[in-house]
């Protein structure tokens, strides 16, 4: 047999070997020639990306659309310069993940690259599976800062009603009920809390932040008693008005929201009027609006952003762990919403919390 007819012969197997290849292969493949011509293709790519046979022979350039990935073409030109295989993370305009591997097709005559061979493994649900998992890690991040900071307040009325304790005579009734009630109040709530906490730790870890439908009233009422002290020692005036009463979110974080922009309303009041506070809902296109405005001192425009950092404080605070608006801000963010402040020094703050509407 003649040279001529064996090298015919072998391009004629290996072109046999690639068809049946590309024919049975199980994930979407393409062969792109060194003229960036689309040459052949898997069934599945066929599917995926809804390819047809009278798509062979065109540049790839006229078929990228389809493949709903815009740098593709740049991606291909470099993997034949360098003649290095590219991998990489893509995601697609359908908004699927893929891991896309861009291999260089070298002649084994004359090892030059001809083309590319680029596979496509389908990875959204690893990375939705990753996402879910860091969000997951983020909630019992704020879960933990929530029962820290939650567990402050009475906490600190237990040790002071103590030290109190030690000071009044047995036979001062009303003084020792009064403390009593405070000692009673306390550990009802780091009862309450650690309850929670235990409750929690019990289910099944899921993805998903479980919620149910809550009455807006409800959670406002158990703020406000469990703020009662702090109000009353503040001389403060809560109103409310709710056109919202119903919200579907988690208990603990509308709770974990509500008390600490009441808390901060209160702790920071002027000390030239008595402290208002009002609490309002309203509806706005696809967001539960929670508004909490109070005419306290104010926050100076320049400090909008640090007050919503971890452990922030203000200047001559005697009290607080500073992650208040830190929690407020990351669980809203989380449940794809915002917070927005309006206030100015002197005169009053606003926050408005967003919830979106799923």
């Amino acid at each position: 047999m003649s040279d001529k007819n064996q090298l015919i012969k072998e391009l004629i197997e290996h072109n046999d070997e690639l068809e049946n290849y590309f024919r049975n292969t199980i994930i979407p493949q393409l062969y792109i020639d060194g003229e960036l011509k689309l040459q052949k293709f898997t069934p599945p790519a066929m599917k995926q990306f809804s390819l047809t046979a009278s798509d062979i022979g065109k540049p790839i350039a006229d078929v990228k659309d389809n493949l709903r990935f815009p740098s593709i073409l740049d991606n291909i030109e470099q993997v034949i310069e360098s003649n290095e295989i590219l991998e990489k993370e893509i995601q697609t305009t359908d908004l699927r993940w893929y891991q896309m591997n861009i291999i260089p097709y070298v002649k084994r005559r004359d090892k030059t690259t001809d083309g590319v061979i680029i596979t496509f493994v389908e990875i959204t649900r690893r990375i939705k599976d990753l996402q879910e998992q860091e969000k997951l890690i983020a909630d019992h991040e704020i879960l933990l800062d929530t029962i820290s900071h939650d567990i402050r307040s009475p906490l600190t009325s237990l040790v002071m009603a103590i030290e109190l304790f030690k000071e009044v005579s047995p036979n001062e009734e009303k003084q020792f009920q009064s403390l009593l009630k405070v000692v009673d109040s306390a550990v009802t709530t780091m009862h309450k809390l650690i309850g929670e906490l235990t409750e929690i730790r019990k289910e099944t870890h899921k993805y998903q932040t479980q919620e149910e439908l809550l009455n807006f009233e409800h959670i406002l009422e158990d703020v406000r008693l469990t703020l009662y002290n702090n109000i009353i020692a503040a001389n403060a005036i809560l109103t409310s008005e709710i056109n919202v009463s119903e919200i579907a979110f988690s208990r603990r974080k509308l709770r974990t929201i509500i008390y600490n922009l009441v808390n901060n309303a209160v702790k920071f009041k002027s000390p030239e009027r008595q402290p208002e506070i009002v609490i309002t809902t309203n509806r706005e296109d696809d967001y539960i609006i929670i508004s909490v405005k109070d005419n306290g001192i104010g926050v100076d425009e320049r400090k909008f952003e640090a007050i919503f950092s971890k452990y922030y404080r203000v200047e001559n605070a005697i009290e607080g762990s500073g992650i208040g608006l830190y929690l407020v801000k990351e669980i809203v963010n989380n449940a794809g919403g915002k917070v927005v402040l309006e206030s100015q020094l002197g005169k009053g703050s606003e926050f408005k919390v967003y919830l979106k509407i799923e």
